[in-house]
């Protein structure tokens, strides 16, 4: 286990670093740095044409890269630091490598909650950039635990910040030509988004968000959706009182953020018992289960 001076050295090195966040683990490396975030494409088999999100210290921060207009602003005072991404005109092409940006004239940008994410980006002084660090289409890792065994031997420092309090990716919200669009749903719910800044545009430009492809989050054993329990060989993830064995439930008292915690976590403990599929019950689509279902129809392999 590292701390926070020798992760920031790795960073300026140009290597990985195993980067704990309030949502998931991330495998980090300097944003700038074309080879270290190519190691990132490496490591994950990530798709090259797939954007990351640059993590910062502030606001201030984001906007010495990013262009933010009055809804941007708004929505980083409210939500920030937090598991909220803007994605906004791109300021400054050179502090964000192409690589990291998918080419694009956009740029994804974070303030992440953890505290020892903060400690490094403040020490570090510059932008990072942090996707989930699971081998690419894989679940995403919640616990230090996981994160090593996904992508640890890629990375020459990790910081083990404990389970992840979130435990899905962050919401991704677009602030591009006057509209505002929900690109990725995540804990910042849509109904939130919409009481600050009005009623979202529906033409968002996914491919400007991370976490988009049709089959993501997906464990080896195939998924089974809105299942009211188990067949033969099956391990059935329960919600709500009643559904299935306590130790596979999402939430027993039917809570989404405790859901949407548990949820990576279990599709990987279920996935290591090799079991004939995976069913996965019913989650109401209202707040947080937006974002759980969008992972789970992802880890099914249906577009979301």
């Amino acid at each position: 286990m590292t701390g926070v001076e020798d992760a920031v050295a790795a960073l300026r090195a140009g290597e990985l670093l195993i980067l704990p966040t309030e949502t998931v683990y991330g495998l980090a490396a300097d944003a700038g740095n074309a080879g270290a975030v190519a190691k990132i494409f490496e490591a994950k088999g990530r798709p090259r044409f797939n954007p990351l999100i640059s993590h910062v210290a502030d606001a201030v921060a984001a906007e010495r890269i990013a262009v933010f207009d009055d809804a941007a602003r708004r929505l980083a005072a409210a939500f920030w630091p937090g598991p909220l991404t803007i994605v906004a005109p791109c300021r400054d092409t050179g502090a964000v490598s192409d690589l990291a940006r998918a080419g694009l004239d956009s740029i994804a940008v974070r303030v992440p909650g953890h505290a020892k994410a903060r400690a490094v980006l403040d020490a570090f002084g510059g932008p990072v950039v942090a996707p989930s660090a699971n081998r690419s289409g894989r679940p995403s890792p919640t616990t230090f635990a996981d994160a090593m065994e996904e992508t640890g031997g890629f990375a020459s420092a990790a910081l083990d910040g404990g389970p992840c309090a979130v435990g899905v990716e962050s919401t991704v919200v677009s602030v591009l030509d006057g509209r505002v669009s929900l690109l990725r749903p995540g804990s910042v719910t849509r109904e939130e988004i919409e009481a600050l800044v009005g009623p979202l545009d529906a033409s968002g430009e996914g491919h400007r968000s991370p976490g988009r492809l049709t089959r993501h989050y997906a464990p080896v054993s195939p998924v089974r959706l809105e299942a009211d329990g188990g067949r033969e060989g099956e391990i059935y993830l329960g919600f709500g009182p009643g559904a299935g064995a306590e130790r596979w439930s999402l939430s027993v008292s039917g809570d989404l953020r405790e859901a949407a915690a548990n949820l990576f976590r279990l599709l990987r403990e279920a996935d290591r018992e090799h079991p004939v599929g995976i069913a996965v019950a019913l989650v109401p689509l209202k707040g947080l289960g937006e974002a759980i279902n969008d992972r789970l129809r992802r880890a099914a392999g249906f577009v979301g």
